[in-house]
């Protein structure tokens, strides 16, 4: 197995802290809290790195906030100086990590993403169905609760199996364990660091299904995942082992109410997109609640070229003369 070879010292070097405040400030140079920060920079920084130097270091406390996104979701945002260090500590691991993933892993992965991953599912289609000659079966699973059940000790346990520098899986612990709502379980949503630690985790289930379970055409997408097959049988025969593992490995669960095993011709609710053999078109959902904030936002072009750039993902030609049409009046 291949070892993380940068050390602690890489990581919390004021080269990296430095470089990783450039990135971490794009976009944000406008928000009062980050501007606070930059009004001392250098002391922020100097302080950052000696507090981690010297093991002093303590996250501070999360700021919970309510957002739809499209469902209801509690975020927990971090100062500026840990989100920071999550930075340094992300553009130095993430390289490391993205390597030990599998392909047909889309979620928070560069030059992957929410539509490399719808065209991989149509791809996955395509291939099964032999050029639309053979019924297409599709198994859909999803995680409950998945980010508020990531089990700590099992995620720390990961982070050991390739990080021998036990400074560093300190500081990861730390950083791990500053979020505990109960039973020393979950991760924050608003955390870069989550996003990885979320691939790192599934990362393990990724590996039985392709090199146990030998399952060709599977993708995952966060906590989102689809098995295909010809076979309806050879799918239901998956379910028991998935579950097994999961609950055992993993102390994961699928959301019962969102598994699902039908046919690509019937309509496969996925990412926001219902899959038909020929096409994908926009969920009802997603489709009033874009003509709902278009109406609310008056027209307003920036908010209408976005929900227009989002519906050019799939068949949706009357869709954007709709769209057309609603901003004409309004």
């Amino acid at each position: 197995m291949i070892k993380f070879t940068h050390k602690y010292q890489d990581i919390i070097s004021l080269d990296n802290l430095l470089v990783a405040w450039k990135e971490f400030r794009n976009g944000k140079r406008s928000r009062k809290d980050v501007q606070v920060f930059e009004r001392n920079l250098m002391g922020n920084i100097l302080q950052l790195h000696e507090d981690l130097e010297t093991k002093s270091y303590k996250h501070s406390k999360y700021t919970v906030f309510k957002i739809s996104d499209p469902k209801p979701r509690v975020i927990h945002k971090a100062t500026v100086r840990d989100r920071l260090f999550h930075h340094a500590l992300y553009r130095t691991l993430y390289l490391f990590f993205d390597r030990k993933f599998i392909a047909d892993s889309y979620s928070c992965r560069i030059d992957k993403g929410l539509h490399a991953a719808l065209n991989r599912f149509c791809k996955f289609s395509f291939k099964v169905s032999k050029n639309n000659t053979k019924t297409v079966w599709v198994l859909k699973c999803d995680i409950k609760k998945f980010f508020a059940s990531i089990d700590h000790d099992i995620l720390i346990g990961m982070l050991r199996e390739s990080i021998l520098d036990d400074n560093l899986i300190w500081v990861l612990s730390e950083v791990i364990n500053s979020f505990d709502p109960g039973g020393n379980k979950g991760i924050p949503l608003g955390n870069l660091t989550s996003q990885l630690f979320a691939n790192i985790y599934m990362n393990k289930f990724d590996i039985f299904v392709k090199h146990v379970l030998k399952v060709k055409f599977y993708l995952r997408y966060a906590d989102d995942f689809v098995f295909m097959s010809h076979d309806k049988n050879e799918l239901a025969g998956l379910l028991p082992m998935i579950k097994e593992f999961l609950w055992e490995i993993l102390r994961l669960e699928l959301h019962e109410d969102k598994t699902l095993l039908r046919t690509v011709a019937s309509g496969i609710d996925f990412l926001g997109w219902v899959h038909f053999p020929d096409r994908r078109i926009l969920r009802t959902s997603t489709k009033r609640r874009m003509f709902r904030n278009i109406v609310y936002k008056g027209g307003d072009k920036e908010t209408t070229q976005s929900y227009l750039g989002l519906i050019s993902h799939g068949n949706t030609y009357r869709l954007r003369q709709e769209v057309a049409r609603l901003v004409s009046h309004l």
